[in-house]
Parts: structure tokens; C-alpha cells; sequence
């Protein structure tokens, strides 16, 4: 028999400043990605922005040192393209505008082919350890995967065009609905 879900106790600012800052301990985090947690666990919405601007004001909480770090770890570390860096910068709840200076810097000096390369060497090894690849479908599906990885539909294209055994009969465009058993690895 299920029972009823317990219901969090309520802080007041103090224990609210200490569970934020057990919080950022753990994984940094964006001003709203933490006002949000907040919000559930404070007992007066006042202490909410108390806490939030006593935590700017220390250092602890820093939404362009957060965007820039952030970014340059899913460059760096995970390969991503632009538009890739940029969505998962949006859906931390960074300001589009300082979302974009800190991919821009993120990706200073990188050209798209490179990151390509770099990006299907290390994250889709089977394709670029086989040699020239004959089958339409392998490739629509690696079109796919460099899409979500964020890199631009030309870019990606052009990369698969140097893996494929007959670039001139890839298409100007895949369609998404090439990708029909997942992602390679």
C-alpha cells in the first residue's frame, strides 16, 4: 500500500543559505537553476533572494563563470558543436546573450571540421575505424547523431561525405526520419 508522499520541511534563511550552499558543493549550478530549488524548500519567498544575493555577493554563485565553464566542458570534454553547447546552455537557464559569449569563447580557434573530426573520432569510433562506409543508412544515422551533437547540417554532411565510399551519391540533405535504430557507437 503506497503511502503519502512526506513533504519536505520548510527552511528558514539560515538553513536555506546551508542547503544552497551544500548544493553548489556538489555541482554548480545557474542563479535560476538554484532559485528554483529554493523556492520548494524555503519557507518565506524573501529569504529566497536573500540567499541568492548573499551567495553573488561571496562568490559562490556566478552565472558567466558558470556559462563559461559549463561550455567549455561540453567542447572540450564531450565534443559538442555549437548549437548543441547553446541548447543545453538554454535549458540551465543562462541568458541567451551570455549563453552566446561564453560558446563564442568556448570555440575560439575551432573550426567546425576539426570539432567534426575530433567529434567522430572519439564519440563514433566504428565509423571512423571502417573505412570507406558503403551503407546509406549508417550514414543517415551518423548524420543524425552529428545533428544532435550540434553541429550544422553542411558541416555534418561534409564530414560524412569524406568517410563515405561514394560521396557523390550522398544526398544534399538527410532526412530525420533516416534514423530508425538509434545512435552508433
Amino acid at each position: 500500500m503506497a503511502g503519502k508522499p512526506k513533504l519536505q520541511p520548510k527552511y528558514d534563511a539560515t538553513q536555506l543559505f546551508e542547503s544552497a550552499v551544500r548544493t553548489l558543493s556538489v555541482r554548480s549550478c545557474s542563479v535560476e537553476q538554484l532559485r528554483t530549488k529554493l523556492r520548494r524548500k524555503a519557507q518565506a519567498a524573501g529569504d529566497v533572494e536573500s540567499v541568492i544575493l548573499r551567495l553573488k555577493d561571496i562568490g559562490y554563485l556566478n552565472d558567466e563563470r558558470f556559462a563559461e565553464s559549463f561550455a567549455a566542458n561540453r567542447v572540450e570534454n564531450d565534443g559538442f558543436g555549437r548549437m548543441r553547447v547553446l541548447n543545453d546552455l538554454r535549458a540551465k537557464r543562462i541568458a541567451p546573450k551570455l549563453a552566446e559569449k561564453a560558446v563564442e569563447q568556448a570555440l575560439d580557434g575551432k573550426t567546425e571540421s576539426e570539432m567534426l573530426d575530433s567529434f567522430i573520432e572519439r564519440r563514433m569510433h566504428s565509423i571512423w575505424s571502417a573505412g570507406p562506409i558503403e551503407d546509406q543508412k549508417v550514414l543517415a544515422r551518423a548524420y543524425n547523431r552529428l545533428r544532435r551533437a550540434g553541429f550544422s547540417s553542411s558541416g555534418s554532411l561534409a564530414a560524412l561525405k569524406r568517410l563515405a565510399a561514394r560521396p557523390e551519391e550522398l544526398p544534399d540533405e538527410f532526412g530525420e526520419e533516416n534514423e530508425e535504430s538509434g545512435d552508433l557507437e
